[in-house]
């Protein structure tokens, strides 16, 4: 078996292939009730990032056959952006615990030290083996949050309707399709601004929060096979972006979508836009994506406001995921291999 630096977008598609197989055999044994990955778009999903970020990329191959035809058996990426590295990591079932993933945390945590990275950060699904394997590593627990679930078949819709209705007089609700338009990327990004106050995380995904960055962010998602859906509250007296709701349905996995932000500004709290934005989000999504079946959510466990308005959209709790992190120089040194 052979570790080597991988670029997505000169690898053959039977590399594509590979990899999908590999992250669907990985799914079918942690997360047995996803959908598995489609072969769509797959490398601009791993190769496109945001401006001024970059993304290196390891495989774990087989090493009897050349390159381009090799099974692959383990992948590694970091995202270097601001002043963290976010690591991913995978290795097939059946080739754990043996290695493998030590060796590909530690070929990426030398390249985040080389270039000048000092904390390095990943995000570590409760009820994995993952768990033990970072805490083993020195990786420091450090941000949890729950992941929910809502089956769009098990949706009240006559009561989701009554929720869409219930937002106080004085604001509209508008659904964009693709992202916000131009006349709006400003008051959008202020209310993202604000939100901001709000992280506890680690900054594993760094909310956009200027409009140049939202134009950026927005092709960056296009560009990956992510497609965005937007439903603004709008103040209608000061035409200010009192609440927002994002929803990314990935051409990976279309049967599941993934909710993004949803910020309601402190000073329109209140009033009902939180329910009536991500309900009125919900019928969009059923008449434009008809093979949509789920939503998934991320909530901090100390967000209870959204929390309730989530049970009741009919989300269901499905399992906790947690932020770890680790100094980027202490994670490396003590990845060394030990002579004798």
């Amino acid at each position: 078996m052979r570790v080597r630096e991988w670029d997505p977008r000169s690898a053959s598609a039977g590399e594509i292939r590979s990899l999908v197989e590999t992250v669907n055999t990985v799914l079918s044994e942690d997360l047995p009730d996803d959908p598995p990955w489609q072969d769509v778009q797959v490398a601009d999903y791993l190769a496109e990032t945001m401006p001024g970020e970059r993304r290196i990329s390891w495989v774990a191959e087989d090493d009897r056959l050349p390159e381009g035809e090799s099974e692959i058996f383990g992948h590694v990426s970091i995202l270097l952006l601001g002043d963290i590295g976010v690591l991913e990591v995978m290795v097939k079932p059946s080739l754990r615990r043996r290695g493998l993933g030590r060796e590909l945390v530690a070929v990426a945590a030398r390249r985040a030290y080389l270039e000048g990275f000092s904390s390095i950060g990943v995000e570590v699904i409760g009820g994995t083996p993952a768990i033990a394997f970072y805490e083993s590593l020195g990786f420091e627990r450090e941000y949890v949050e729950t992941r929910s679930v809502l089956n769009l078949s098990s949706v009240d819709w006559p009561s989701l309707h009554e929720m869409a209705d219930g937002i106080a007089t004085g604001y509209r609700v508008e659904y964009h399709p693709g992202g916000p338009p131009e006349s709006l990327l400003e008051a959008y990004a202020q209310a993202k601004l604000e939100a901001q106050d709000d992280d506890e995380d680690l900054d594993l995904a760094p909310r956009s929060s200027d409009p140049q960055r939202l134009r950026d962010s927005l092709e960056t998602l296009h560009k990956r096979g992510l497609k965005p859906y937007i439903v603004l509250a709008i103040h209608e007296s000061s035409g200010v972006v009192a609440g927002l709701t994002e929803v990314v349905v990935p051409a990976q996995h279309p049967e599941r979508a993934d909710q993004y932000d949803t910020i309601v500004v402190r000073a329109h709290r209140g009033y009902g836009i939180d329910r009536a934005i991500k309900a009125r989000m919900l019928f969009e999504l059923r008449s434009a994506e008809p093979g949509l079946r789920e939503v998934q959510t991320w909530n901090a466990h100390n967000n209870e406001s959204m929390l309730k308005v989530n049970a009741e959209l009919g989300y269901q709790a499905d399992r906790d995921w947690y932020e770890y992190g680790s100094d980027v120089a202490q994670l490396v040194q003590s990845l060394e291999p030990v002579e004798n």
